[in-house]
């Protein structure tokens, strides 16, 4: 069995922990590979590593750090089909949403290669008699992320890319569900003339996630995945000094007026609920349907679902692949006979789901349930699968209030067709991603991506403007060039002309 190990000043290492973790194949459930798990000894030598590099990678000019990541993004761009097949092996998504996966990590890489204009300062002149006042952004020195299993490529290049062109050097944490693809995105790294030790990837467990947060050289810290784990990165990585931005999960609602073009809204539900098995923080999980939309709507929904063809990954026909563990489908099914116990209208039931040929695989079929309640379970937890919830309200009013009075924030959706309604509910939601007829407002990479209340702990969304601010600190600089024909002493208060 293939044993994958980690990446640590610009080469493979070995594990020396004797702890391993299992990789699956969650398509045929079987176990393919397993994953050493660092030790905080091995931590420690992957930040020593990056501790060393950055005393020269954070000095070097602009040019040679654009210049490797232009080379980088031509090498990303030209083995994008193996790094899906690496996430479609490990993670079950079909091939198409890897490659998009992909294709939205290389956005960040890109505005990655323009960092001198995100990184040019600013200045004053003559704020005083021959006195400059500039401001500059400096990088903070050896930061690190973890990142979840859902998104195996895009997460870690929503971090490390911009991270390393603005100065730092870099400790990735991937999830130990789905190594390989941090492994060859590190690989590639250094293919691409990225010095030893700026970019290092450790494997494991908790053990590796709370060496991270304890380090005393680690200033940053970037995470995304569940709220309760954002929670406590947030606690500990602040308690020890760290700066942290901590991204966490969701219960994104999808609201639907009754002038809206129910064709389009349907086709949005069933893309947004069921892309990627739901295994998505952005995925629509509640439909809010107002006044007489609701029978309608719901018809075209499960018209829709019926159809959907369910298989592997890797089979050019499947359009939704399984879900990550044997454990992970348990629990999502577990929420459509919890609904129906509580009162829930179960119009599609994909908990018994199965395919012909890969019957040990972690298979949940779409499951659609209708007369939702904000009590029940469904509603209030994030499932994290292929299930949607349509709520019925009578009035917009009825339904901002439900939406805002959720603990998330993460993203939302309006469809309509009134302009004044779509302005209004941009305004009055309180959430941090707002879609008008887009159901998943992923936003592109220069424009930052993050939530409100319970979907981010931290000042600072990741990527874009403030992803640059997250990996560098603010200096002020004050100057006096004094003329030669100035002199003697003054013991009064500077004036400010």
């Amino acid at each position: 069995m293939k044993t994958l190990s980690h990446w640590i000043g610009g080469k493979p290492v070995e594990g020396v922990s004797g702890n391993f973790g299992p990789v699956y194949n969650p398509a045929t459930g079987a176990q393919e590979k397993q994953v050493a798990f660092a030790s905080a000894d091995e931590v420690d030598a992957a930040v020593r590593a990056a501790k060393e590099a950055f005393r020269t990678w954070g000095s070097s000019s602009l040019a040679k750090r654009t210049s490797v990541l232009f080379k980088y993004r031509e090498l990303l761009d030209a083995h994008r089909e193996e790094i899906a097949q690496l996430i479609t092996a490990e993670h079950g998504k079909v091939h198409s949403d890897a490659l998009g996966e992909v294709a939205r990590g290389l956005e960040i890489v890109e505005l990655a290669c323009g960092i001198p204009e995100k990184l040019k300062g600013e200045l004053s002149t003559q704020v005083s008699t021959r006195v400059d006042v500039s401001s500059i952004r400096q990088s903070l020195g050896v930061v690190a992320g973890i990142t979840p299993f859902n998104f195996p490529a895009m997460v870690p290049m929503w971090m490390f890319p911009l991270a390393i062109a603005c100065g730092n050097t870099f400790v990735l944490k991937p999830s130990e569900k789905v190594p390989s693809a941090a492994f060859k995105l590190a690989e590639l790294a250094a293919e691409a003339g990225l010095p030893d030790g700026v970019l290092n990837v450790v494997n494991g467990d908790k053990v590796a996630v709370d060496a991270i947060l304890a380090h005393p050289d680690i200033a940053a810290v970037s995470f995304v995945g569940s709220t309760p784990i954002a929670r406590y990165i947030h606690t500990t990585g602040t308690a020890n000094g760290k700066r942290v931005q901590a991204l966490g999960g969701a219960k994104n609602h999808m609201l639907v007026l009754p002038d809206a073009d129910l064709d389009l809204a349907a086709d949005s539900a069933i893309n947004a609920a069921y892309g990627s098995a739901g295994e998505r923080c952005m995925a629509i999980s509640v439909v809010v349907a107002v006044g007489e939309t609701a029978d309608p709507l719901i018809g075209k929904i499960k018209e829709r679902a019926d159809k959907l063809r369910i298989g592997p990954g890797d089979d050019p026909a499947s359009e939704m692949g399984p879900l990550i563990t044997k454990v992970h489908r348990d629990k999502v099914a577990s929420y459509v006979t919890g609904a129906a116990a509580q009162g829930a209208d179960v119009v599609i039931d994909g908990s018994g789901y199965t395919v012909e040929g890969y019957e040990d695989g972690h298979w949940m079929g779409v499951s659609l349930l209708d007369h939702v309640t904000p009590e029940m379970d469904a509603y209030r937890d994030e499932i994290f699968g292929p299930v949607l919830s349509v709520v019925r309200v009578e009035t917009y009013d009825e339904a901002i209030a439900l939406m805002n009075n959720s603990p998330w924030g993460n993203g939302t959706a309006i469809f309509t067709r009134d302009g004044g309604a779509a302005r209004r509910f941009q305004m009055e939601v309180e959430a941090g991603m707002v879609g008008v007829n887009v159901p998943i407002p992923v936003p592109v990479g220069y424009h930052s991506f993050g939530g409100w209340k319970d979907s981010l702990f931290g000042d600072h969304h990741i990527y874009g403007n403030d992803g640059v601010h997250f990996y560098t600190r603010g200096k002020v600089v004050t100057t006096r060039w004094p003329d030669p024909s100035d002199g003697g002493i003054n013991l009064g208060f500077p004036s400010n002309h």
